[in-house]
């Protein structure tokens, strides 16, 4: 009896050894995860619309507001839904309008971006500008 007790003991302590060293850990497989795309708060846009150039400013809470000159052009909402820039008016009732832009785009940078109905518009980053109404 007491050789069983020995045996299972020996062999319940080499159960909880170390593991060798020349076993490698396998590599967790890559997971091409779309890039999330940048948060647009604290940033400033410039960009022609209506034949006006637009200075647009969204704030860190996400509220955003669009000058034309000295004219205010219009204000809302801002959000980054599903990987898209989105952006909902308080001056109409279109509803949210959201944007395909890419990854990230630095200041002075311009890209042009798609919304969901398909209208184009080339945008600028600028430096960031807090905007009043």
């Amino acid at each position: 009896m007491k050789k069983l007790f020995v045996i299972t003991s020996v062999a319940m302590l080499a159960a909880c050894g170390s593991p060798k060293a020349e076993e490698e850990t396998v590599p967790v497989a890559e997971v091409d995860a779309p890039a999330e795309a940048m948060s647009l708060n604290e940033t400033s846009w410039k960009f022609m619309m209506d034949d006006k150039e637009i200075l647009e400013s969204i704030d860190a809470s996400g509220n955003y507001i669009a000058n034309a000159g000295d004219a205010h052009y219009d204000h809302g909402t801002y959000a980054l839904v599903d990987g898209k820039q989105c952006f909902t008016s308080a001056m109409n009732d279109e509803g949210q309008v959201c944007w395909t832009t890419p990854t990230t785009i630095e200041v002075g940078e311009s890209v042009d971006i798609t919304s969901d109905a398909d209208e184009k518009l080339a945008v600028t980053r600028v430096e960031y500008e807090p905007l009043t109404m």
